[in-house]
């Protein structure tokens, strides 16, 4: 049985917990958080035996041999380090890190302690994706020329998922002091794992943010509401494909909408994530030349936490790793330097 600490305990934990408890061979029995109190209601929730304020105790004092980091951001690193210095496996939560160096650091110490160490890149679990990477390495649609990707939510628009104004689970993410990337560092990180995973390594990339005025003062209690809400990206990769991206938490009429398309010389993939998880469309060979798009319908793929649990239980490790989380934070501060400079950024350099 795979002891597991979940480090951490708002609302993505409660995701974390309800998916290792359906995952036989696993027992989440610590949790911790710098609210102790919500810890408690928490570890209620969930069975969980073991309760503490910090990771810090977590780490040192729980009987565990893996743990699920779900904090805000920039507590990735610090946490995976101790947890990776005291051998233990390592899922975190996108993006690994906020920086670069941090994330090179987590990778090699996650290498040294020859654990499982994982990122939380969720989409991954998207059969369609899946094949789709497959389809655009064999060739299927011919030499891959264009890519088209949008990530679109609304809740600063609608109520759907409760009120911005009065929820700290989404004033954090407003605030670059509270630790967030914005929009980019929060959704549109995993567009550019789930994009770059399909159509492979980026040579240059531009980025513009937006950031809109939201209330008067643009603060709300402690958060000031300074974390950008929009993103438009350029992509050229390395194959000579030409892609764009776009992110935005203002898209009234979606409420958590994923799509890409890839397009080659001889025919076009799409996936729609609103959809399904597991239904590709492809538009190849004849159908080409009548525009005639046909669903491809796919078995459901693992999801990144029976992933984590079976790498640990055959020690055989899967992916995305820290290596991946690594080269997704070099596209981010790359982004992020490039609103900031107006230029394009190469990744080599």
């Amino acid at each position: 049985m795979i002891r597991l600490g979940i480090i951490g305990t708002g609302s993505m934990a409660e995701v974390h917990a309800e998916a290792f408890d359906q995952i036989e061979g696993v027992s989440c029995t610590a949790c911790c958080d710098l609210d102790l109190d919500r810890a408690s209601l928490f570890a209620e929730n969930f069975k969980i035996p073991n309760v503490y304020p910090d990771s810090s105790d977590l780490i040192n004092e729980a009987e565990i041999d893996a743990v699920s980091i779900v904090t805000p951001d920039r507590f990735h690193a610090p946490i995976a380090l101790q947890a990776l210095g005291k051998g233990l496996h390592v899922l975190c939560e996108k993006p690994l890190a906020t920086s670069v160096k941090d994330a090179k650091c987590m990778t090699v110490a996650a290498h040294d302690a020859g654990v499982v160490h994982m990122v939380n890149f969720s989409y991954r679990r998207s059969a369609a994706l899946l094949a789709a990477k497959e389809m655009v390495a064999s060739g299927e649609i011919g030499r891959l020329l264009h890519v088209e990707a949008q990530y679109l939510q609304s809740w600063l628009v609608s109520k759907a998922w409760g009120d911005w104004r009065e929820e700290d689970t989404w004033l954090w993410r407003l605030s670059k002091k509270h630790g967030s990337g914005g929009v980019l560092g929060d959704i549109g990180v995993h567009m550019l794992d789930f994009v770059t995973y399909c159509a492979g390594d980026v040579d240059w990339l531009r980025c513009d943010l937006r950031t809109f005025s939201k209330v008067e003062g643009n603060q709300v209690g402690p958060y000031e509401l300074d974390a950008n809400d929009s993103a438009v990206l350029t992509l050229s990769f390395e194959n000579g494909a030409l892609g764009t991206l776009h992110m935005s938490r203002w898209a009234a009429g979606h409420l958590n909408s994923i799509g890409v398309s890839l397009y080659g010389e001889r025919g076009a993939l799409r996936i729609d994530l609103d959809e399904s998880y597991e239904t590709l469309q492809c538009c190849l060979g004849e159908d080409v030349d009548e525009a005639i798009w046909k669903t491809k319908t796919l078995e459901p793929a693992p999801s990144i936490f029976e992933r984590f649990v079976r790498g640990i239980q055959t020690g055989v490790p899967e992916g995305p790793n820290f290596d991946r989380g690594t080269y997704v934070q070099k596209l981010l501060d790359s982004a992020y330097r490039s609103d900031a400079t107006n230029e394009q950024i190469f990744l080599s350099q």
